[in-house]
């Protein structure tokens, strides 16, 4: 059906792509019934266990960073359990392709930077610390968000390869 990527809830553990033709596909992925949980602004879906609260499952730090970097509104929520990413539903009710560019960002190396300013000003401000994973620069982006909302946050990245939105990722 479609080409989508895992993110374990494990931190070591790498995100990778994976095949997802059915139903059953989704529930490996996340070992149980599935819950959809949508980011608009990336153009994906994430599915995630629909039980993983009451199960206990661990913390998805990555996961849950992503969703609250992107949904301010989320910023009190929790994703737990290894995490099913795809492109959102189409109109006639079936998943597309994660879009082409987060794919890249999630998977491939590449060098990311954060970027804030406070809100109304002009100049943005370069994080000390460049990292070379795009799902951590997220986490770090997120917890700057909540820690100040004042501040208006972006990702650039800056390992000289330009991507579709010319390197900036803003929520």
């Amino acid at each position: 059906m479609v080409q989508g990527i895992i993110i374990p809830a494990d931190n070591t553990a790498s995100l990778r792509a994976v095949r997802l033709d059915s139903l059953e596909d989704f529930q490996r992925a996340v070992g149980g019934w599935i819950e959809a949980v949508d980011i608009p602004d990336l153009g994906v879906t994430m599915y995630v266990n629909e039980e993983g609260l009451i199960r206990d499952l661990p913390f998805n730090r990555r996961a849950t960073f992503l969703w609250r970097f992107q949904v301010p509104k989320a910023r009190d929520a929790r994703l737990v359990g290894d995490v099913a990413v795809v492109g959102l539903i189409d109109d006639e009710g079936e998943n597309t392709e994660l879009p082409s560019e987060l794919r890249r960002r999630l998977t491939e190396p590449g060098v990311y930077r954060v970027r804030t300013r406070e809100r109304g000003r002009t100049r943005w401000h370069e994080e000390p610390i460049d990292r070379d994973d795009f799902a951590e620069t997220v986490v770090w982006a997120a917890l700057l968000q909540e820690i100040s909302p004042a501040l208006e946050v972006s990702i650039e990245r800056v390992d000289g390869v330009k991507d579709e939105s010319n390197g900036i990722i803003q929520p």
